[in-house]
């Protein structure tokens, strides 16, 4: 099976002759680079070095194509479209009344597992080798600066870096402190995109984007869903308009939201979980998934050999190197820049490059916009949740663009005004805001929330991260009808006010 989420393709290289011909010692080997976590990002970083003719090692102790391909992205939106096109169809006249009845919930698990290629990680392999990059499979350590130790199953042998060390190690779930919770075995992220039945009852705490996600997923598969969040609504980190709109959604569907609500506790009881609310409810389900944070996973890296605190997220300048080394790069989520596969693949790829350029001794771009700097991932970061309706964002919001001392307006769209949207999905129901700097004339974020609005986030993500003036917007004509037209939209609103 071809890998299970998208890849650079580059055609096989031929080893320039160091590492597979230099010896046939297994306990030590060097290379140009080192590589810890096969996931997205630590592919996209041996994908560029090796490009650049750099012999390159990679460092994996789980599967090869990391949290994204099995257990996070993919497997996700393989349960969420499911979801989504039912909804969708039964928005639509002449349609409606041909999707009736249940989702298939065996066919629905039966098609994530074949995207997650049941999780083997063969075709992920077959990629690496194909590039010439070569995989040590094992627990990963740094041991000293240039230095990784490698414990798997063919025993134990130090990697040497002549030139960089990129962890590419990801985050885990974060479990909060209840006492005996290990003992209900909740699910986390991983399990909710992995189980392989429909649980009767679930309760899900949290209301960021897995919180939001899988209670749509499951509840569409026929779970009778609760939602817990500590917060005052969903999504916070968005524009407050879609929390709001996804939550009506989701209380339409048959799930219950309980906002300002914490857990006090919670035990597993004859099979049954009872958790107790802080202000004494007591809920019963068959499964409960905590969706409440992130955490790196730095705590069994060796990062204390090197002076760095284990289990700390790593800082990273904005060619991803930890400051105060000429060696170590810290990519993706590790460096707590921006949790998001594609900004990860996108620092990686921008590491990659800047290794590249230092090993052969040439100077690195000083342009902020150049090869060598991930200026995208402070400013125009975008985001999808594939909730019904979906949420897409990029940039910052109003209060995020008040708080950073930007002079700015929010514009806002009610989609259900624009000719597309309307021919879309019948009774479709959405809203655009893109939040404008007055002094500057360009766009500091854009938020969409609505059905299909995720394939028009990346018309926003160019505008902002290219900084575009409104005045050019205007002759950046948008298709009739479609649902791209609330640009035009907000244009004539920005212009109106």
């Amino acid at each position: 099976m071809a890998p299970v989420h998208t890849t650079p393709q580059t055609e096989p290289m031929t080893d320039p002759g160091t590492d597979r011909d230099m010896d046939t010692d297994r306990d030590a080997r060097e290379y140009d680079v080192v590589v810890l976590g096969a996931g997205p990002v630590g592919e996209n970083v041996a994908d560029r070095t090796r490009a650049a003719g750099l012999t390159t090692a990679v460092v994996e102790s789980e599967l090869v194509g990391g949290e994204c391909s099995y257990w996070a992205c993919m497997p996700s939106k393989a349960l969420l479209r499911p979801a989504i096109a039912r909804a969708d169809a039964r928005r639509v006249p002449g349609l409606r009344a041909a999707v009736r009845g249940p989702l298939d919930a065996a066919a629905v698990l039966a098609h994530r597992d074949e995207y997650t290629a049941h999780w083997q990680d063969d075709g992920q392999v077959g990629w690496l080798d194909g590039i010439g990059a070569d995989l040590h499979r094992g627990h990963g350590r740094l041991a000293g600066p240039r230095t990784v130790t490698v414990t798997g199953p063919d025993g134990r042998r130090t990697l040497t870096a002549r030139h960089a060390v990129a962890v590419c190690t990801g985050s885990r779930a974060l479990l909060p402190d209840l006492p005996g919770l290990a003992d209900v075995r909740p699910w986390t992220s991983r399990k909710a995109t992995s189980a392989h039945a429909v649980p009767g009852r679930l309760i899900v705490v949290g209301g960021g984007v897995v919180a939001t996600e899988m209670a749509t997923a499951w509840q569409a598969l026929g779970s009778r869903v609760t939602v817990l969040v500590r917060g005052k609504s969903l999504l916070g980190r968005m524009e407050p308009f879609a929390g709001e709109l996804v939550a009506e959604a989701l209380t339409e569907a048959g799930a219950e939201i309980r906002t300002g609500t914490s857990v006090a506790s919670v035990t597993r009881e004859n099979g049954t979980v009872v958790a107790v609310t802080d202000a004494g409810d007591r809920l019963e389900a068959d499964e409960i998934l905590f969706a409440t944070g992130r955490a790196p996973r730095t705590d069994d890296i060796g990062l204390e050999t090197v002076g760095l605190e284990p289990g700390s997220w790593l800082e990273a300048d904005d060619t991803l190197r930890v400051p105060g080394t000429d060696w170590l790069y810290a990519v993706g989520d590790v460096n707590h820049r921006a949790l998001l596969t594609h900004q990860g693949k996108y620092q990686a790829r921008i590491a990659g490059t800047a290794i590249a350029a230092r090993a052969a001794g040439q100077p690195l771009l000083a342009d902020a916009w150049g090869a060598h700097a991930a200026t995208a991932d402070h400013a125009a970061v975008p985001q999808v949740v594939f909730t019904d309706p979906e949420a897409a964002a990029v940039g910052l919001t109003l209060a995020g663009a008040e708080r950073a001392g930007h002079r700015v307006r929010a514009v806002d769209v009610d989609l259900s005004a624009v000719a597309g949207a309307g021919l879309y999905a019948d009774g479709y129901r959405g809203r655009a805001r893109m939040v404008v700097d007055l002094d500057t004339g360009t766009l500091r974020g854009v938020t969409l929330v609505g059905p299909g609005v995720g394939e028009l986030l990346h018309s926003a993500t160019v505008a902002v991260a290219g900084q575009i003036p409104v005045a050019r917007l205007w002759h950046a004509v948008p298709s009739y009808p479609t649902i791209s037209e609330v640009w035009l939209r907000l244009l004539e609103a920005h212009r109106d006010a």
